[in-house]
């Protein structure tokens, strides 16, 4: 049996196509900015992003993650990308 052959058998359970709930990213920013008694206005400026932005990330609809953000929100609110970003499984 060849490699190719070997890698399909051992990873076709973990396929997304196969797995329909593989889970959900979730953005924490709003608990985070409410600890601290921060705006999303101030965020904003202090982190020289759109509101707009900031407003996806508050509310979390954000579909694709910009790491440049990521790294201004991490370095303004002094956290850590783990602790905005969050994974959650589907359970089964």
């Amino acid at each position: 049996m060849g490699r190719t052959s070997e890698y399909k058998k051992e990873y076709d359970t973990k396929n997304i196509f196969y797995i329909k709930k593989y889970g959900k990213m979730h953005v924490c920013l709003a608990e985070i900015i409410d600890k601290k008694h921060m705006t999303r206005n101030a965020l904003a400026r202090a982190t020289d992003t759109r509101f707009e932005v900031v407003k996806k990330w508050y509310d979390d609809s954000v579909t694709t993650i910009d790491l440049d953000v990521l790294a201004r929100f991490c370095y303004v609110l002094d956290c850590r990308p783990e602790d905005l970003i969050k994974y959650q499984l589907e359970e089964s």
